[in-house]
């Protein structure tokens, strides 16, 4: 009898294990993406390096339930209360651009379920406080960018610049830091225009621009509509300097824009340049593995910044559910807590498109590593070096 007692405990405790194993719930990602509307261009690659994951996470099973929100900010409110509410989510990745993307963030922060947006506007999460405690997002915020624009800008002798900007969160919290970084670095800022992403013209922007005789104009857009003023300035001549954000930086762009884009500038993540990155940049090799990845499933030259974006948020996400997994059950408000806990506190973790050091007080985590400067050069993109 004293024998077959450990062996029945033994068996016992094997037996709980394997129903607890059993009882283990899926991570559950929610997903919504503006895969129509003037977002598509950047909502659609997202979904399509989505469909290069695996179906486990951390060890676990993983699935995703993805919305399209059409790049409309009542359906991202609506798809992330489904997700919540319904779906009963752990996490949500979207969206596309800062509109919709600050509709999800007001929706899943109030319930406590952290997201991973894939929207460049700072005001994601700036503040740290409410609802934005819960939001993390990867594309660099607004100074970093802006900073290396007007850099670029005074290292070839300009003196003044222009901006035309989509009347949105997205242009506006670009604007705001120009405005800011031009008057510190004197920079004379001389027209300010700003348009919104459905109109068909901008010629009376245009107009008001070549008036002011700027020595650059920095275009605030994201998405095709961002093609728009950089095809009205090359048609009526314009000879200066024309930058653009990452957020128009996709082949659907290129496509639009055409030989009106030729010799034009934009900051972008390392990604898009990939193999033309200097060997000591410490994201060339993920960079260089995302690419071979998404273009051995999609075809050469289907490379999209928003698409490592996905990638690198799916990256981000696995590492921190390995450590919350340790924690707590998928499905619980308690799983929640330490996703968002532990994304918080990721440190010099190294993507396609930067490296991450998330704090309580930075839920964004790049640094210059997470921009480089291309030149649209016979319709591809070609990386500046110092």
């Amino acid at each position: 009898m004293s024998l077959r007692r450990p062996l029945i405990a033994s068996l016992t405790a094997l037996s709980l294990f394997g129903l607890a194993g059993a009882a283990r719930a899926d991570i559950h990602i929610g997903v919504t993406l503006s895969l129509t509307g003037p977002g598509a261009s950047l909502g659609i690659p997202a979904e399509n390096a989505l469909k290069l994951w695996t179906g486990e996470m951390a060890g676990q099973k993983v699935r995703f339930t993805v919305l399209n929100d059409a790049t409309d900010s009542t359906t991202a409110t609506k798809n992330t209360q489904k997700l919540i509410t319904e779906e009963k989510v752990d996490l949500i990745i979207g969206s596309s651009v800062t509109p919709t993307s600050l509709a999800v963030v007001e929706t899943a922060g109030a319930a406590g379920v952290p997201v991973v947006s894939m929207a460049g506007g700072g005001a994601i999460v700036l503040p740290q406080d409410g609802p934005r405690k819960w939001a993390f997002k990867l594309s660099p915020t607004e100074p970093i960018s802006v900073n290396m624009v007007i850099d670029h800008i005074l290292k070839n002798k300009g003196k003044t610049i222009a901006t035309i900007g989509a009347a949105n969160s997205y242009g506006d919290g670009f604007l705001k830091v120009v405005e800011q970084l031009a008057a510190a670095k004197g920079l004379k800022l001389v027209a300010v225009e700003k348009y919104t992403p459905t109109d068909q013209s901008v010629t009376a922007q245009t107009v008001k621009i070549l008036a002011a005789n700027p020595d650059a104009v920095y275009i605030l857009s994201s998405g095709t509509p961002g093609a728009l003023p950089q095809i009205e300035l090359a048609k009526r001549g314009y000879k200066g300097a024309v930058y653009q954000t990452q957020g128009v930086a996709n082949n659907d762009f290129l496509r639009v824009g055409g030989k009106d884009l030729e010799g034009g500038y934009m900051t972008v993540a390392p990604v898009l340049v990939a193999e033309q990155l200097p060997d000591a940049s410490p994201v060339k090799k993920p960079a260089v593995d995302f690419v071979h990845r998404f273009e051995t499933k999609y075809g050469a030259g289907s490379r999209s910044l928003f698409a490592a974006t996905m990638w690198d948020a799916l990256l981000i996400v696995q590492q921190a559910a390995g450590q919350a997994i340790k924690k707590a059950q998928p499905g619980t408000t308690e799983f929640r807590s330490a996703l968002r806990d532990n994304i918080e506190g990721m440190k010099e973790f190294v993507g396609s498109q930067g490296v991450f050091n998330m704090t309580p007080a930075d839920h964004n985590g790049v640094d210059h590593r997470s921009q480089v400067m291309v030149r649209i050069e016979n319709g591809t993109w070609k990386l500046v070096r110092d």
